[in-house]
């Protein structure tokens, strides 16, 4: 399965997502690429939008694997042995987590512009991305939902790894997946355009579904405002 770009992506994981519809949700998108998947699905389910800030663990200069992930709230998910096989001295994390929780703050401030974040209690989380692979970032954000006693967290995304998929489901509700390919690749090689997303974009994306009235998003008849 090949999609052709996050905006049709969105659009396939919001048809699998239509049992939620009626519901009441928040969709949550994962920085930077989760969040034009996300607001497709927040507008077939007539739903909120909001972020989940989420910032990979690397070493610097270093090419290896993300380490794990640091997200809002000090949410923090490290895969041990990803370290070790990176050869990160136990020393060296402390500094890396604290660089990491300071571009998180800066982000999410930057790309909320001043909104309060959506309340999440006893409401269902939907939380986005654009794909999984070791499924670090996506557990910290599902950590940061849970923390704000939703009803419910659905992990949704268009491809994931089988083990990632396996053992987030574990931890959330509900996992919905579009495909689950049988060998390991890049997320990006599931996307015939994978254009990298600009922080303008996602603060766009952002304003728009901010500026919607809870009528537009309630009533009987609901069109999507233009572009």
């Amino acid at each position: 399965m090949i999609f052709t770009n996050r905006v049709e992506a969105g659009h396939r994981l919001a048809c699998r997502l239509g049992h939620l519809r009626g519901e009441d949700l928040v969709v949550l998108g994962l920085p930077r690429g989760g969040v034009p998947v996300a607001y497709e699905v927040a507008l077939a389910l007539r739903a909120p939008l909001d972020v989940i800030v989420v910032r990979k663990l690397r070493v610097p200069l270093r090419a290896e694997p993300a380490l794990g992930a640091i997200a809002e709230d000090d949410a923090r998910v490290v895969h041990p042995h990803l370290a070790r096989r990176a050869l990160v001295d136990i020393g060296e994390l402390p500094g890396i987590e604290r660089d990491a929780r300071r571009r998180v703050a800066r982000q999410a401030e930057r790309l909320r512009d001043g909104r309060e974040r959506i309340p999440l209690s006893g409401r269902t989380a939907v939380i986005v991305d654009d794909g999984v692979d070791t499924g670090a970032t996506a557990r910290a954000a599902c950590q940061v939902a849970g923390a704000q006693h939703p009803a419910g967290i659905v992990l949704a995304v268009p491809v994931a790894d089988t083990d990632a998929v396996a053992a987030l489901s574990r931890v959330v509700d509900e996992v919905v997946c579009l495909h689950t390919p049988p060998q390991p690749r890049s997320v990006s090689q599931w996307y015939r355009d994978f254009t990298p997303v600009a922080e303008e974009e996602i603060a766009d994306l952002l304003r728009r579904t901010a500026d919607r009235t809870e009528q537009a998003w309630t009533g009987q008849a609901w069109t999507p405002t233009a572009a």
